[in-house]
């Protein structure tokens, strides 16, 4: 039996993401009613209608020009040297964002992808940092990626930059996620600093090529920058900063947020004293963070950071019933996700169980098998089993 390669059906993903007004909440929506992007698309009218309403269920299925045009410039551009599309399905997406209620269904990525599911921490900060606060975020990137942890921050100038240049030369290396597409450097001035991340780490956006800069887009570059991370530290930032909302989410998330004082003097440590008051973590060194790592790993359920677990050392009393159905489902026999996916949502049918799961939440269940040591990603995609 043949298996579909990991990136059959990008298409499909990319006639969803680029259909007007299909947005991750719809899409969510969508895969959790129907499936896979290909299900949905084979879906009439009159069901996409009860989803997603009459407007986006004619706009999913009429023909568009100028979409199906962007479809095509999607996939030509994943054929570029460094350039990856990475879907929900894939086995490359980052399993911290499938917790997320509402996760980017599609990410554009040029660089290293082995980072999306690397163990990573968030260094944000002011754009007007002064030489004191640059500095001290270069010192924590350094010294953390130097200790295995890959730096997220958002390519701003200040501490953003500081931190991804500090992360630089280190195997754990950098990600930069944009507000812009995925072809698109801003500001322009960090275009050498973006050509370094893309030959050492990766860039990530979950915008498609030539979107250029807006004001909605940096909301969602921020809550991309706090789901991918096990947690956020702020090392400069005043009251209305834009780190402040990577900070908040992050909470949401349940990721740890730190935050490094400074003088009562300066308008750019007030947000790290509003953050501390609101109890985030005071540091001052990089051990500081360290020594958070199992808490926060705890929280992520990320075997590796917790020291390793022993594979399939979790009993089935552990597992939640979506990640029972899916080892039950999964037998001993390597299986592509697809078909995974398809069986356990067929044997959820048959047992009457009520409600099948939809796709983010067996994509989840997926994540958390893996993470628990019961399973493992072979380099085709498929998933095996692996025995207690």
């Amino acid at each position: 039996m043949t298996h579909p390669a990991p990136g059959a059906g990008l298409a499909s993903w990319l006639h969803l993401v680029l259909t007007p007004g299909i947005g991750p909440v719809a899409t969510a929506r969508l895969l959790a009613g129907f499936g896979l992007p290909e299900q949905v698309l084979q879906a009439g009218h009159a069901s996409l209608t009860g989803v997603v309403g009459t407007h986006l269920a004619s706009a999913l299925l009429q023909p568009d020009p100028v979409r199906d045009n962007a479809v095509q410039a999607g996939l030509r551009w994943a054929t570029q040297p460094g350039c990856h599309l990475v879907a929900l399905d894939d086995p490359r997406y980052p399993p911290r964002l499938l917790h997320l209620p509402d996760p980017p269904p599609l990410l554009w990525v040029r660089g290293r992808t082995e980072l999306l599911r690397a163990p990573s921490l968030a260094i944000v900060g002011s754009r007007s940092a002064g030489a004191g606060g640059q500095e001290t975020a270069r010192a924590f990137a350094h010294a953390l990626a130097g200790q295995g942890l890959t730096i997220v921050s958002g390519l701003a100038r200040g501490i953003d930059a500081a931190a991804h240049r500090g992360a630089l030369g280190s195997a754990a290396s950098t990600v930069a996620v944009l507000g812009t597409g995925a072809d698109r450097v801003y500001p322009r001035s960090q275009q050498a600093l973006a050509q370094a991340i893309q030959t050492e780490g990766a860039l990530v956006s979950e915008l498609p090529p030539q979107v250029g800069p807006s004001r909605a887009a940096f909301p969602r570059r921020n809550r991309l920058i706090a789901g991918l991370s096990l947690g956020v530290l702020v090392v400069e930032a005043a009251l209305n900063s834009g780190s402040l909302i990577t900070a908040r989410l992050a909470a949401e998330f349940g990721r740890e947020v730190c935050a490094i004082p400074g003088s009562i003097h300066s308008p750019t440590a007030r947000g790290c004293h509003r953050l501390i008051q609101e109890g985030a973590q005071l540091v001052e060194s990089a051990h500081d963070i360290l020594a958070l790592l199992p808490r926060w790993c705890a929280t992520t359920m990320s075997a590796r950071c917790a020291g390793g677990m022993v594979a399939g050392s979790a009993s089935p009393a552990d597992l939640t019933p979506v990640e029972a159905a899916l080892l039950a489902a999964l037998g001993w026999d390597p299986l592509h996700p697809d078909h995974l996916l398809a069986r356990a949502q067929a044997g959820f049918a048959a047992a009457g169980a009520g409600r099948a799961p939809g796709v983010p939440e067996l994509l989840s269940g997926l994540a958390g098998l893996e993470l628990r040591g019961c399973l493992e990603r072979l380099p085709d995609g498929r998933c095996r089993r692996l025995p207690p």
